[in-house]
């Protein structure tokens, strides 16, 4: 029934800086961009963005979605190059599994993990 992770939307209230911010962070342009919606494809699954903010703000909502990395310690550090803030450090969970969080400059968390369960 649930086929995994596939997208993501984080509300921004400036749409250009936040294409230009996630462009530079995840290294991609996006394969959608008109003035009520961005999309990128990241690895196979969907990162929008959507300016509107009346009904949802941006930012820590409770929720966190987790990206796939090969290095998560490599990962932190290009994320906070980018202008990420390190929000909670990298820890190993168990069996190999280690986790970090970042809040992009809008205040959106964004779970970073490594998991050699999957490949």
């Amino acid at each position: 029934m649930v086929l995994g992770l596939r997208t993501v939307i984080y509300h921004v209230p400036d749409l250009e800086r936040a294409k230009k911010w996630y462009s530079t962070a995840f290294e991609t342009k996006p394969y959608f961009d008109e003035p009520f919606y961005v999309g990128f494809n990241i690895g196979g699954f969907e990162l929008g963005l959507d300016p509107d903010v009346k009904g949802v703000k941006p930012g820590p909502g409770g929720t966190v979605a987790f990206w796939g990395v090969p290095r998560i310690d490599a990962a932190v550090a290009h994320f906070v190059k980018a202008g990420a803030l390190l929000k909670t450090a990298v820890q190993d969970v168990g069996e190999g599994i280690r986790v970090a969080t970042v809040a992009d400059p809008f205040g959106n968390l964004m779970g970073l993990i490594e998991n050699p369960h999957f490949k």
